[in-house]
């Protein structure tokens, strides 16, 4: 009987102590789940510097707002990604337009190792660009960029020189021109030398003197071509040129007075280029003008000989007529 009292006795404990165990569970709540780890602010903020680096911001500004309003490592390099094409293109146009203002100066065929040399730096940059070193692109990019922005000002006084001396201008300004050239043999020596900052300032010297030149030859030479437009105007003037051929010496009517317009202004440059044409418009109109007379002169010869053939043809028949009633 004591044993059976025992055993409902601990019978009785267990089930206290079970029950209260699934109360204690049910009173618990469940772990909730591990929290995602947000990226480091740093990581963001590297994502963040990279895109701006390339002009993320400045190709694609309402997606910009957007990635800035729910900062996040893919949203950045999401942009990055979209930018880098768009800025090496953008890099490449401005790199190529100065390339072609050198070639186009005549430079590059006197001194072809100079642009190759930095043509060089280009092609590094490219292949960088292709490997996606992208940092060390951008970097390359602007040393050729550099280079090229030296090596323009050595072009623009090259191409300045050739200019005067291709116009026949050297006689207006014999002191500047070949004080120019001492200053621009001193450019190339300190370019070659590789002190690239004392040769842009000794090219800047060299550039300014030879403008100097074409300035005065440009005065000089537009008074020149004025003074001969003028005289091939009132020729023309003289010939009715502007009656028999209108059209052609409105033409240079007009180039005349613009022409007029911008020696008013001191614009010799564009003037004395008018007046050429003007003049050669004006020539034009008088050769016009004297086929025209040509053409007129032989139809009226022509007309007159009909006229005198038809006379004595008239006659001939008058004399026929008369020799036959007798």
């Amino acid at each position: 009987m004591k044993k059976r009292l025992l055993f409902i006795s601990m019978l009785t404990v267990l089930t206290a102590l079970f029950l209260t165990m699934l109360v204690s569970c049910k009173s618990t709540p469940a772990a909730p789940p591990p929290a995602r780890t947000p990226a480091p602010a740093n990581a963001v903020q590297e994502a963040r510097q990279k895109a701006i680096d390339f002009d993320a911001p400045a190709y694609f500004p309402s997606e910009w707002e957007a990635a800035e309003a729910e900062p996040t490592v893919s949203a950045y390099d999401e942009l990055f990604e979209k930018a880098v094409p768009l800025y090496a293109q953008a890099k490449e146009d401005e790199i190529m337009a100065i390339r072609e203002e050198i070639k186009a100066s005549g430079l590059a065929e006197a001194f072809p190792e100079y642009l190759k040399a930095i043509d060089d730096i280009a092609l590094q940059a490219n292949a960088q660009y292709e490997a996606k070193d992208y940092y060390g692109a951008k970097e390359t990019a602007a040393r050729a960029m550099e280079e090229y922005s030296t090596l323009l000002v050595g072009a623009k006084a090259y191409q300045a020189r050739r200019e005067i001396i291709d116009r026949g201008f050297l006689e207006f300004d014999r002191e500047n021109f070949e004080k120019a050239d001492e200053v621009a043999t001193q450019a190339k020596n300190q370019y070659e030398a590789g002190d690239k900052a004392a040769a842009v300032e000794s090219a800047e010297e060299a550039l300014l003197r030879y403008n100097i030149v074409l300035s005065n030859g440009w005065t000089s030479y537009a008074a020149d071509r004025r003074a001969s437009a003028a005289k091939e105007r009132e020729l023309a003037l003289a010939e009715k040129a502007n009656i028999a051929s209108r059209s052609i010496f409105r033409e240079a009517d007009a180039l005349f007075t613009q022409a007029e317009e911008e020696y008013g202004r001191e614009n010799f440059r564009n003037a004395g280029l008018n007046y050429i044409d003007a003049e050669a418009r004006f020539a034009v109109a008088r050769k016009d003008t004297e086929d025209k007379r040509i053409v007129a002169e032989d139809a009226i010869k022509l007309a007159e000989e009909k006229v005198e053939a038809s006379s004595e043809a008239a006659a001939e028949a008058e004399r026929i007529i008369e020799g036959g009633s007798r």
